[in-house]
C-alpha cells in the first residue's frame, strides 16, 4: 500500500506540472488591430518614413489592403509597412491573396508578387530612395499561367544566408511549396529562432528552412555596408517585420505573432 501511495503522489505531481508548462507558452497576439495602422510605419521609396503616399496601405473589412488607384505611375515606388517593434524569436502567421492588376510601368516580375520581410532594418534607417530594406523576404507568389511558381521562397535584399553550413549568396532560394491561384487565400507561417534558424510553412506544411541570416557587404540591392559601418552586427538575430507592396494590389489578414522568447 505504501508503494502504491508514493506512486500516486508522483503521478499527481506530474499531472499538476503539465498545465503549468502549457500555461508558460506565450499566446498568439494580433499585430494588426483590424481598425487602423496603429503600431505600423510605412516607408515608400522616394518618400519619407511614415508617409503613406497615395493612401497605398488601407484598412478595410478588418484587413490591410494595398491599392494603387492614387498613382499616376508606379515609378519604382516600392512600399513596405513595418511593425514599430523589432522581434527576434517568434512565430508569425498570416494570410494573403492577390487582387486586380499590377501597375503597367512596374517590372514584370512584380506580377502577383509580394511578401513579408523579417529581420528588417528600421524604416527610419532607410535612404529616401531606397527600394528595399536589408532583410530576409518571405516571398509571396501566385500563378501566372506559365507553369510552376512556388510561393514562400526566400529573397535576400542586402543579405545572405546559410544552408547546411554553406554560405548562399544568390538572391532567391526556392521553396518546395505548390503554386496557388492569385485569388486564393494562402496561410503563411514563419518560425524564427534569432540567427539560428528560420522555417517557412505554407498551409501548415514546411517548405523551406535556412540558418544564419546575415548582412551582405557586397551592397548590391540594399545598403548593408551603411548599416555595418554604423555598427550593425553582420549576423542578423532580430529586426522588424514588414509587409511588402511592389506594384501589385494585395490583401493581408489575420496577422498574428507568438513569442518564442523564454518566459
Amino acid at each position: 500500500m505504501k508503494t502504491h501511495f508514493v506512486f500516486f503522489r508522483i503521478a499527481s505531481l506530474f499531472l499538476l506540472i503539465l498545465p503549468l508548462s502549457a500555461a508558460e507558452e506565450h499566446p498568439w497576439v494580433p499585430l494588426f488591430n483590424g481598425k487602423n495602422l496603429d503600431g505600423w510605419t510605412p516607408k515608400i521609396s522616394g518618400h519619407t518614413s511614415g508617409e503613406n503616399f497615395a493612401n497605398t496601405f488601407r484598412v478595410e473589412d478588418g484587413m490591410i489592403k494595398v491599392y494603387y488607384d492614387g498613382y499616376e505611375k508606379f515609378n519604382s515606388q516600392y512600399c513596405h509597412l513595418f511593425t514599430n517593434i523589432a522581434y527576434s524569436h517568434y512565430i508569425l502567421r498570416m494570410e494573403y491573396r492577390f487582387t486586380g492588376k499590377m501597375m503597367a510601368d512596374a517590372p514584370n516580375y512584380v506580377n502577383f508578387n509580394s511578401g513579408v520581410m523579417i529581420h528588417a532594418q528600421s524604416p527610419q534607417s532607410m535612404g529616401l530612395d531606397q527600394g528595399f530594406p536589408c532583410s530576409m523576404e518571405v516571398q509571396f507568389l501566385a500563378d501566372e499561367g506559365k507553369g510552376k511558381r512556388s510561393t514562400a521562397n526566400v529573397c535576400t535584399p542586402g543579405t545572405n544566408l546559410e544552408l547546411e553550413g554553406k554560405l548562399v549568396t544568390k538572391h532567391i532560394v526556392q521553396s518546395t511549396a505548390p503554386t496557388f491561384p492569385p485569388e486564393e487565400w494562402v496561410r503563411v507561417e514563419v518560425e524564427v529562432h534569432g540567427s539560428e534558424q528560420v522555417i517557412h510553412r505554407i498551409n501548415g506544411v514546411e517548405v523551406l528552412r535556412y540558418q544564419r541570416p546575415q548582412l551582405d557587404p557586397r551592397n548590391e540591392m540594399a545598403p548593408a555596408t551603411d548599416l555595418l559601418n554604423a555598427g550593425a552586427n553582420l549576423i542578423l538575430s532580430y529586426g522588424h517585420i514588414a509587409l511588402q507592396a511592389e506594384g501589385q494590389p494585395v490583401w493581408f489578414r489575420n496577422i498574428e505573432l507568438k513569442s518564442l522568447e523564454t518566459p
